[in-house]
This record gives structure tokens, sequence and C-alpha cells, in this order.
């Protein structure tokens, strides 16, 4: 019998050659990890692209990728695929971590045959979310494909039904984000629409079901890969997109600083970060609002701002539906979603798209634990004939039931205007808002003051045939329905307003707010429920 082990110095480096068997291992891993070679590496730079190892080592820690199933390839038979001994298929897929905490990744790589989906390749991608899944840890997809693999046919279409069911099953559990570095067309779009969050690049980023040469044909529309399915027009016009970066680099940057607000899963709590920003700190800027006309616009950044630790805000949807802002801030060190009417578009009024946008991120802030904290400035749902039909009832509807639905801990503050049905849509006390705040400025009413008098009083107003007398009698009736039906004091007394506070105290009021609720919820029990794309 052969001891192996019996002599210590077999633990220190040799300078025997390596057995045959170590050999042709390494020299396979190799030819592995080289991808398609040089050539197509090249191509891929000179497009302004990195490679898709050269995007995990930027994204993740250094030294932390364990990749998984690098030799897999297709089975297909036809047309020489199986012959050209694609290790890992076009895809990399493993376990990683950022800033410490554990993720799983795949990224397709475009220089193997354009990134495109096989059998396989969908195998790797669902093995990774099942672990992923089991281990209750955020999956991450890197995505530059020119779509299903046609050489295998519908094997391809099932390989992404495999992905759309595990997303599906994923969704609400664990965070999934989806960052788009290249094509995805397609079926292969819908599966970032079904994750979290999109991230895209500008220039390099394209999105769509079908193509510019489709679109000509079925059409007659011309119209270039940027104008149909770039960065710009899904940050700015269709919302799929949450995230626009400048470079590759910048968008890991951000994907880094997404996930340091996110729990790894649904049974978690967000992480808590130290800050010297201390919770009784005033703000007497916010006096402002009082002094305002609610008339004038003004941006709802500026609150956030000031009401964050050190003033951090991290918006989310930062181009879509800018009339109400959406994003992620500390509070005392807790992280807190912010839904906030803008008053510097629109007048902060609620539309279609404002509505699906905050509907749905609140939904995302209920599967995952993450505090609510909503600011009112709005005079109402924005009227109009193309709201109506572009179906503002269903969409409105959509708010109201995230807010109904949300369990999590919800502060609201109402800045300046809360009008009508849009005041009870933005977390009110009759939506189970836990604290609802006041400042002096807010009015709360079915409608604007003066709207209201000149409806109210219609009569009387008429028989005033002098204009300068009818708009100071106007002014009058307003200043009178004001104080009596839309003061914060009024709304205070009804219990819809549990507290009408001094602005400068809103800060250390509204974290004082958020500890009082810190365990209305226990994450454990929460039931599940899934982050469908609204």
């Amino acid at each position: 019998m052969i001891e192996l082990f019996e002599d210590p110095r077999l633990d220190k480096p040799s300078n025997e050659p390596a057995p045959a068997t170590l050999v042709k291992f390494r020299q396979i891993s190799q030819d592995a990890q080289k991808g398609a070679g040089e050539e197509r590496v090249k191509a891929q730079h000179d497009k302004g692209k990195m490679t898709a190892r050269e995007r995990i080592s930027y994204l993740l820690d250094k030294d932390s990728f364990i990749e998984l199933k690098s030799l897999m390839e297709s089975s297909c038979s036809d047309f020489g695929i199986k012959d050209k001994h694609i290790k890992g298929d076009g895809v990399i897929t493993g376990f990683g971590r950022i800033n410490g905490r554990e993720v799983a990744l795949y990224a397709q790589d475009f220089t193997q045959l354009g990134g495109s989906l096989g059998l396989a390749h969908a195998q790797k991608i669902a093995a990774l979310m099942d672990r992923a899944l089991d281990a209750k840890i955020p999956v991450i997809g890197l995505l530059d494909s020119g779509g299903a693999r046609i050489q295998e046919g519908v094997d391809s279409l099932n390989g992404f039904g495999e992905i759309f069911y595990r997303n599906v099953k994923a969704s609400g559990v664990i965070p999934q984000i989806s960052i788009i570095l290249g094509p995805c067309a397609g079926g292969a779009a819908y599966s970032p629409a079904l994750t979290d969050f999109i991230f895209m690049v500008e220039g390099i980023s394209h999105m769509f079901i079908t193509g510019p040469g489709a679109v000509k044909a079925a059409t007659g529309e011309e119209v270039d890969f940027d104008t149909l399915g770039g960065s710009h027009p899904h940050s700015e016009k269709s919302g799929v997109c949450q995230f626009v970066a400048k470079s590759e680099q910048d968008c890991f940057r951000q994907v880094r600083e997404l996930l340091s607000f996110l729990p790894q899963n649904c049974e978690e709590n967000p992480p808590l970060q130290t800050t010297s920003d201390l919770v009784s700190r005033e703000v007497p800027v916010l006096e402002r609002v009082c002094e305002m006309d609610p008339k004038k616009a003004f941006r709802v950044h500026h609150v956030i701002w000031r009401l964050a630790d050190d003033f951090g805000f991290f918006e989310i949807h930062q181009n879509f539906a800018k009339n109400v802002v959406t994003g992620f801030i500390r509070l005392g060190g807790q992280v807190v979603g912010v839904v906030a009417n803008n008053p510097a578009v629109m007048g902060g009024a609620l539309d279609c798209d404002a509505s699906d946008k905050a509907a749905r991120f609140i939904r995302f802030l209920n599967a995952f634990n993450i505090p609510l904290l909503t600011l009112v400035d709005t005079g109402g749902y924005l009227p109009g004939v193309a709201q109506e039909h572009g179906g503002i009832i269903r969409h409105g509807a959509k708010l109201l039931y995230a807010y109904s639905e949300a369990s999590i801990p919800k502060v609201t503050l109402v800045l300046r205007k809360a009008y009508g049905g849009a005041y009870i849509a933005m977390g009110s006390k009759y939506l189970r808002g836990d604290f609802n705040f006041a400042f002096p400025s807010a009015e709360i009413a079915v409608m604007g003051p003066r709207g209201a008098v000149e409806i109210l009083y219609s009569r009387d107003l008429k028989k005033e045939t002098d204009e300068a007398k009818k708009e100071e009698l106007k002014q009058k009736m307003t200043k009178e329905y004001s104080d009596k039906f839309a003061s914060p004091y009024q709304a205070a007394t009804n219990g819809s307003i549990d507290e009408v506070i001094e602005p400068a105290q809103a800060r250390s009021k509204i974290i004082r707010a958020f500890e009082v609720l810190k365990k209305k919820r226990d994450p454990k029990k929460n039931p599940h429920k899934g982050n469908i794309p609204l």
C-alpha cells in the first residue's frame, strides 16, 4: 500500500513535472477561459465593450468569483455547433461578492456565437438561479446576446421559458438585477422585464422585441437601433429601464451602490449603515416651503436631500414620469424608500406613467421589508382626454392597490397640496398610513380652494359685474374656504393627519416615527408576494 502523505515535504512545491491528467485539465481550463480567441475579443473592444470576463472582474470584489459549469457544451448536432466544442456555450455563470455580500451572476459572452441562447446556455442560467433561490442571494444578469440561437430551433425558445419561469418564481424572494450591455432582442428582452431593476449603457445597450429590419418590413417605418431600443427611449418613454450609465464602469458602480440599499432576500431587513449625521439635525430651510405659493413649482429633490442622512439620495427611474420621484435614502442609518410628488413637473399631478412607476416601486419595497416615506404635493390626477383614454382609472388604481397592500412601515408628510383622489392615493391615513404628518402650509381638500369657490359660489360671483370687486370677493371667499375646509388643522381635527409639524423638525420627527415602527412586521413571517411588472 502506498502512503501518499507520509512525507511532509510533499506539501511543498515540487520541481517534478505535473501528472499528465493535471496537464490536460489545465489546458482544457485555459482554453475555456480564452473564449472565442483574440480576434473576436478585439472586435468586442472595438465596439467599446468589455468582454464577459472583464465585466465580471470589474463588477465583483477582487478574487471572489467562483465559476460553475465552465466546460458545459451544446448537444446540438446540426449546423456544426457540436463540432465547434464551445466551452461554456456562450455564458459564464457563478457566484461572487459585491461589497463583501454574496451574489449569483451570469454574463453572456458575445464573442461566442453572438452570446445567443441555446439549450445548454439556458440550462446553465436556470441552474444558477435555482441555487441562488436556495441560497437566498440576489441574481445579476449581464446580457449581451443576439437572442435565440436559430441553429437549435425550438430548444432555444424552450430555454427562454425555463428562465422566465424562474424569474417569476424568484420575484419578491431575492432581488433580481439585469444589466444590458449589448443587444437584447426578441424573447431575450422579457427576462429583464421580469426582474426588479434594469440598467442600460448609452451607445451600446439595445432592447427590442423586433429589430429595425423587422419593423420596416411590417410597418414601413425606418428607425435605427438607438431610436428604437436604446437607453434613452427605454428610460424616458417606455419606462422599461430604471438606470442609464455613461459607461460600463459607471454602470457597475451604480449596481454596487443599489445593492448597498437592498437586503439579500425577503427574509431579511436592509443593511444598516452608521452615520455621523445627527438624528436631531434641524432643517430650517424647509420653512421656505411654507412661504411658497402652492401653484409655484420647485424640485422635491431639495426636500429629500435635506431630510436624508448626509444629504444622500439614490434615485430610481430618474428619467421616466418625472412628476413622481422614487428612490432610496437613509434616515438614522436605516434604508427608506421615498415616493414623492414633484411639483416641478406637471405640478406633481399623477398620470398613468407616474402611477405605474410609484406602484411598482412600492410593491418592491413591500417585498423586501424596506420602509416607505411619502412626500405629498399634488393637485390631483392629471385631467384630459389622453389620460382618460390611456386608462388613468386602471393605472391610478394600481397605486391605490400598492399602498393598501403594503404592510411595511409607512410615514407620509404633506408638504403643500393634497387634493382629491390623489390625496387619498398618496399614502393617506385611510390607505393605512402609520404616521401622517403635515406642514402648516398643507392644503388638504377635495379640490383647490379657488376652484371650489368658483363652483360653490358661482351665483354670488355672477351677480358682481365689477371685475375688480369680483376678484376681491373671490379672494376673500377662497381664504375663508381654505381656512375652514383645506387647513391642515381641520384635517388634524378629524384624524386624517396625526400631527402638524414644524418644518425644521421634519427629519427628527420622521426618523422617530420609523423607530417606533421598526418591529411592525417580522420579515420571516411576511407572506411572499411577487413583484409583477406593472
